[in-house]
Parts: C-alpha cells; sequence; structure tokens
C-alpha cells in the first residue's frame, strides 16, 4: 500500500539566499474565496469584520487582524488567510487553501528582483505597503502584496511552485551579481 507524506509546495526548493535577499516560504493554513452576492458585499464586509476583526478592503489592497489577512484578489472577490477557514452568509466561498503556494521575497534589493520578472511600477510612492496586485511572476499568474518597506509576499498556482523557485532564484543571483561589480 502507498505512504502518502504531506509535503509544503516549496519544500526542498526554499529557503534561498543570494546577496541582500531570502526567499522563504510562506505556508498557507487556509485560504477561502469570498465572492458576495450581487448587493452583499457591504454585509458580507461586516460580517468579516465579526468573524477576523477586518473587513474587506478596498479594491488593490490588503488588511490584517487577529492573525488573518483580508486581500483583494481580483474582481468582486477576496481571499482569506489565516488558520481557520471563515463562513460568511451572503457570499459564494470557495476553500483555495490547496490551490496555493506562497512565498515572501525579502531584503534591500527585493524590488530589484522582483523587477526583473514583475509588470508592475514597484516604486514604494506607487505600490505602497498595504498594496496588493493580480499580475505576472514570469510566466506565472500570481497575486503580489507588499507587506513591509522591503518585503513581499507573492501567490502562485501550487503546481507552479518550481517554475516560480527557479525564477526568483536566477533573478536574485543577477541581482547580487550587479551589485558585485
Amino acid at each position: 500500500m502507498a505512504s502518502l507524506i504531506a509535503r509544503t509546495p516549496f519544500e526542498g526548493l526554499l529557503p534561498l539566499s543570494h546577496g541582500t535577499v531570502e526567499a522563504t516560504e510562506v505556508v498557507l493554513r487556509s485560504v477561502t474565496s469570498v465572492a458576495p452576492f450581487s448587493g452583499q458585499a457591504d454585509a458580507v464586509s461586516k460580517a468579516l469584520e465579526k468573524a477576523v476583526g477586518c473587513g474587506l478592503p478596498p479594491v488593490g489592497t490588503f488588511v490584517e487582524a487577529n492573525g488573518a489577512r483580508v486581500v483583494w484578489s481580483g474582481l468582486d472577490q477576496w481571499f482569506v488567510m489565516g488558520e481557520d477557514a471563515v463562513t460568511i452568509p451572503g457570499a459564494a466561498l470557495t476553500d483555495q487553501g490547496d490551490a496555493w503556494a506562497g512565498v515572501e521575497i525579502a531584503g534591500a534589493d527585493a524590488r530589484a528582483v522582483l523587477a526583473r520578472f514583475v509588470p508592475l511600477d514597484l516604486r514604494p510612492s506607487v505600490f505602497e505597503v498595504g498594496h496588493a496586485a493580480r499580475t505576472m511572476l514570469a510566466h506565472m499568474s500570481c497575486l503580489l502584496m507588499r507587506t513591509a518597506e522591503h518585503r513581499y509576499v507573492a501567490l502562485v498556482f501550487r503546481s507552479m511552485a518550481a517554475s516560480a523557485a527557479h525564477d526568483i532564484e536566477r533573478a536574485m543571483r543577477r541581482v547580487a551579481a550587479r551589485a558585485d561589480l
């Protein structure tokens, strides 16, 4: 009989460190997609605030409270990430926990690393702390969040974890090599 072993998406691929940048896995305990039914966004936001301590943030942002993060993830859709799944009336809820892989890219040159394969203006005055965007990470769809001054979290599809780790490491090596010139 086969013996299955639980593994995280980036197991054996991360952590990575080159130059001033580190890439580490963000283990996603629970990710629930919340899509309010027509006309229910305000009620869903209030119910979510009761459940996790923060409501639905504006488009392109995320909020955190009590160990939970609520992030805008697309048109009329938010992800609630935390320890426990949420149950909110007035919205379509979908468990997304096994679909995504999270990587934190942090360090003084984190923005330079991301600039090599993320087609966004990542300048601090444009993509501020607390901002989120659906974008591309090289050839992969991703949800990118800026969590601190030199810290970003990218969510990619679980099936793309190895590709993401490869592309991130390649960019990290190139930025570090350029700094050594």
